[in-house]
C-alpha cells in the first residue's frame, strides 16, 4: 500500500529507540513521527508501520530470509551482526572490509546488478533491503505493490528517497544513523543498532577536521563529462565533515554531471578518486594527467589525490570510517 505522509525523520526514530543524542552538528530539524511508530520503535514491537519514501511498510514480525541489494544494505546487516539472514545479495559496488569477509563469503550473490523478480522470488525471502528506490520496479528486483502482495516486504534506504519531502536534503550523519537504528528496530535488534551508533558517533567526534580550508573535487566516475559529488548528498556530508569545501557544493543534487570547464576554473586543492573495479582511481588520474587542461589544476599538478572506496562512497555504516581516512590521507600529504 502507498500513501504520502509528512516525512518520518530517522534522527528522531533514532533517538526513541534507545536514547541516543546525536550530535549537534550533525542532525537535522524535523518533525516528529507518529508516537504510535515511537512506541513501536522504541519497544522494538511488532506490528510495525514505517513510512519509507512515500511507501506504508508493515512488518508483522522480524525477516528471517533477506535480500540485499547495493553494497550499503549488506554491509549494515553485517555491521548489525545479521549476516546469517540474508540469503543472498546483488549489486554490490566492491568487497566487504575484512572483519566480514568469512561472513560474506557464505552469502550466495544473485546478480552483479539488480536482479529480476523471477531470480528475486526464486530465493523465496520475506523480505528485500534496497539501497536504492530505483532497485524497486517493475524492471528491477520487482515492483514494491506486487512484492508486497507477494508477502515479500520491501525497504529503501532512505537517503536515496527522491520524492520531494523525503529526499534528505541535506543529508546528515543523523539520517545515517537513524537509518541504522531503523533497520535495526525492522530485523528485531534494536540494542544492536543502538550500540552501533553509539560507536560510530563516537568515532565520529574523535575525528579531528582539517583546518586548512581546503577546497576539494569529489570524482566518482566518468571521462568526457564527470560523474562529481554535488552539495547535498553523501559526498557532501563526508567533505564537510572533514573539513573540505566541495566546490561544487552550489549544485542542489546529490550527485551530478559537470564539465571540465567548471572544474578547472575550480581548480579543487585536492581531488578525491571513488575507486572501483570498472572505473579505478589509477585509471582517473591517468585521464586527469594526459589531458593538458585537467593537468594544470593544482591538485593534479601536485599529486593531491584521495582515494574512497566506492561501496563505502554511498550512504552507509562505512560513513565515519571514511571521514577518518580522508583526514588522514590529508596528513599524509602533509596537508
Amino acid at each position: 500500500m502507498t500513501r504520502h505522509r509528512p516525512i518520518r525523520r530517522l534522527a528522531a526514530a533514532a533517538a526513541a529507540a534507545g536514547g541516543i543524542l546525536l550530535l549537534a552538528a550533525c542532525s537535522s530539524a524535523a518533525p516528529a513521527p507518529e508516537a504510535t511508530e515511537d512506541a513501536a520503535a522504541a519497544s522494538g514491537a511488532y506490528p510495525l508501520t514505517i513510512d519509507n519514501c512515500g511507501t506504508e511498510v508493515t512488518v508483522d514480525a522480524a525477516p528471517e530470509r533477506v535480500l540485499t541489494v547495493k553494497s550499503t544494505t549488506l554491509e549494515t546487516m553485517l555491521a548489525l551482526g545479521l549476516g546469517d539472514l540474508v540469503v543472498g545479495s546483488a549489486f554490490s559496488d566492491g568487497p566487504v572490509p575484512e572483519e566480514w569477509t568469512d561472513e560474506a563469503a557464505d552469502i550466495a550473490v544473485v546478480s552483479d546488478k539488480v536482479p529480476g523478480q523471477e531470480a528475486v522470488l526464486g530465493l523465496e525471502p520475506d523480505f528485500v533491503y534496497a539501497g536504492w528506490e530505483s532497485n524497486l520496479t517493475a524492471d528491477g528486483a520487482g515492483d514494491r505493490a506486487v512484492l508486497a502482495d507477494l508477502g515479500v516486504g520491501t525497504y529503501v534506504s532512505p537517503s536515496a528517497c527522491k520524492e520531494p519531502g523525503y529526499q534528505p536534503d541535506p543529508l546528515t550523519f543523523g539520517d545515517v544513523f537513524g537509518e541504522i537504528v531503523e533497520a535495526g528496530t525492522i530485523f528485531g535488534v534494536p540494542e544492536r543498532a543502538s550500540g552501533l551508533v553509539s560507536e560510530q558517533q563516537a568515532e565520529l567526534a574523535a575525528i579531528e577536521p582539517s583546518t586548512s580550508g581546503l577546497s576539494a573535487l569529489w570524482y566518482s566516475s566518468g571521462t568526457d563529462t564527470p560523474y562529481v559529488g554535488a552539495g547535498i548528498g553523501a559526498p557532501q556530508m563526508m567533505l564537510q565533515q572533514a573539513g573540505l569545501t566541495n566546490v561544487m557544493a552550489d549544485v542542489h543534487d546529490t550527485w551530478t554531471s559537470a564539465g571540465w570547464e567548471s572544474i578547472v576554473a575550480a581548480d579543487p586543492d585536492v581531488i578525491v578518486l571513488v575507486d572501483a573495479t570498472w572505473n579505478t582511481a589509477d585509471s582517473k588520474i591517468a585521464n586527469l594527467e594526459a589531458n593538458p587542461a585537467t593537468a594544470a589544476m593544482t591538485a593534479v599538478r601536485e599529486h593531491r589525490y584521495l582515494t574512497v572506496p566506492f561501496a563505502a562512497s554511498e550512504a552507509g555504516v562505512r560513513n565515519v570510517e571514511t571521514v577518518g581516512s580522508l583526514v588522514d590521507q590529508l596528513g599524509d600529504l602533509g596537508l
